[in-house]
């Protein structure tokens, strides 16, 4: 028997995130920017709502490429406003084009990716919880990134949305101690 994450256990699209995706190391700048994309689409809404809308977000921002995501227009949001297949709110994807811009854009000598690993000392920080409800929906180090990421120009980066996408991205692991995902279950993390 498979033991996950309570919320992973609510669909199948949840199970494959958790087992395949949540918590593990992040590196790659695009891969980052998604989903950091994905996090502030979440806002106010289930996450299984972004999962079911993900394809059709990589459709609509060009599978995230920096390059692509930042050079689209006005027009082009509004286009998006349009499509029903993805979370239509406009600041929302207004900050999607806004972010690709800020990382693009990531001063000589370091990237995005370098930059938020710092936060962390370069591995991730392992929490030991036992029960879901010890998860904190936010932490001091993600109110202070959020603060960072604010200063950089990022937009829809709230501590709440930064704590989740550092979870995501496996800057910090919060597979609950009985997960068969967890390091102490899986020695590969």
């Amino acid at each position: 028997m498979v033991t996950r994450c309570p919320w992973a256990e609510q669909s199948p699209s949840l199970q494959r995130y958790h087992d395949t995706e949540w918590g593990r190391p992040l590196h790659d700048n695009q891969q980052l920017f998604e989903l950091l994309c994905l996090e502030t689409y979440q806002a106010g809404l289930s996450w299984q709502t972004v999962l079911n809308k993900r394809a059709a977000f990589q459709r609509a921002f060009y599978h995230y490429d920096l390059a692509q995501v930042a050079a689209m227009t006005p027009a082009d949001l509004a286009q998006l406003r349009q499509d029903a297949s993805i979370i239509r709110n406009r600041l929302k994807l207004a900050a999607t084009v806004n972010n690709a811009q800020v990382i693009l854009h990531w001063p000589a000598g370091s990237d995005f990716s370098t930059w938020l690993w710092a936060f962390v000392g370069g591995k991730p920080i392992r929490h030991h919880f036992t029960a879901a409800d010890q998860i904190p929906a936010t932490t001091d180090l993600a109110q202070h990134i959020s603060r960072e990421m604010k200063k950089r120009g990022f937009k829809f980066v709230g501590p709440t949305t930064v704590y989740s996408f550092l979870q995501a991205a496996g800057l910090v692991n919060d597979h609950l101690v009985s997960c068969d995902w967890a390091p102490e279950q899986r020695k590969e993390y």
